[in-house]
């Protein structure tokens, strides 16, 4: 039997406090966002400088960088504002129960 490429990473009911929460899996720093009922995985680490986006704050689908306020789309991780210009990483995200579980893909 094949193993799944999904990984447990987190509880719904900690995210759901929080909203958002650093995680690490396969050697990388994630943030996980709780928005309206919905769950995103994105790298937490800006693409513009080393600030980790989960010590940010949430506006609608966006996560917003706390050094110099770039924001990122949770759907699809493009920059929408400077200075950032790169996106960052998105990774699928499958809930079961209260288990959050991410499909990270190793290099």
């Amino acid at each position: 039997m094949r193993a799944s490429p999904f990984t447990v990473v987190a509880s719904l009911n900690d995210l759901k406090t929080s909203k958002l929460l650093c995680v690490k899996t396969h050697g990388l720093r994630i943030a996980l966002a709780y928005v309206d009922g919905k769950v995103f995985a994105v790298d937490d680490m800006c693409s513009h400088e080393d600030a980790s986006l989960s010590k940010g704050s949430l506006h609608g689908e966006c996560i917003k960088c706390p050094l110099h306020g770039s924001r990122f789309d949770l759907n699809s991780g493009a920059a929408l504002d400077e200075p950032a210009e790169d996106p960052v990483t998105t990774y699928p995200v499958k809930i079961v129960g209260d288990e959050i579980l991410l499909q990270v893909q190793q290099v």
